[in-house]
């Protein structure tokens, strides 16, 4: 793993990965922990507030440009900060399994999906997590290939499993 990359990013790049980080690290916990608890409501609005400021940061990042300064990528900013809301009234009003199926697809779109994008040859968490030491970089996503499988696999978070 080299950090240098990342060090050496624009301030929106630093930023929008300092917001995504207590994303990822909530959401396992918020998955496979109880629900509906004091503790699962407070966790809740830290893990959503994350994921709005990733949504606002990633509007500052242009490396990208395939549509002037954005890039499909930015859509996925405004369909999440949409989700947000959604979640947040489901959750208000009491609609469990809308704001479950709701949270449960912005953390495979916008977490899984565009985390692996993330990955790909040429961007910055590629150089950070996968050189100059690969093997760093393989047990990191090792680590993080292993959290999805237990999370597919578990029933209250698996994006294969019909509410009830």
């Amino acid at each position: 793993m080299d950090p240098q990359p990342l060090i050496d990013a624009s301030w929106p790049v630093r930023l929008h990965v300092a917001a995504v980080l207590p994303a990822l690290l909530l959401t396992p916990v918020m998955l496979l922990g109880a629900k509906g608890t004091p503790r699962h409501r407070m966790l809740g609005r830290i893990w959503l507030a994350a994921m709005v400021a990733t949504a606002v940061t990633a509007l500052f990042i242009h490396e990208i440009r395939l549509m002037g300064p954005f890039s499909p990528i930015h859509l996925l900013s405004i369909l999440t900060l949409a989700t947000a809301w959604t979640i947040l009234r489901s959750a208000r009003a009491g609609r469990v399994r809308a704001h479950r199926s709701t949270v449960l697809s912005l953390v495979w779109l916008a977490l899984v999906g565009a985390g692996v994008f993330t990955l790909l040859p040429g961007r910055i968490m590629h150089q950070v997590m996968l050189t100059p030491r690969p093997w760093a970089g393989g047990a990191i996503l090792a680590v993080i290939a292993g959290m999805l499988v237990l999370l597919a696999l578990h029933p209250a978070s698996s994006p294969f499993r019909r509410p009830r």
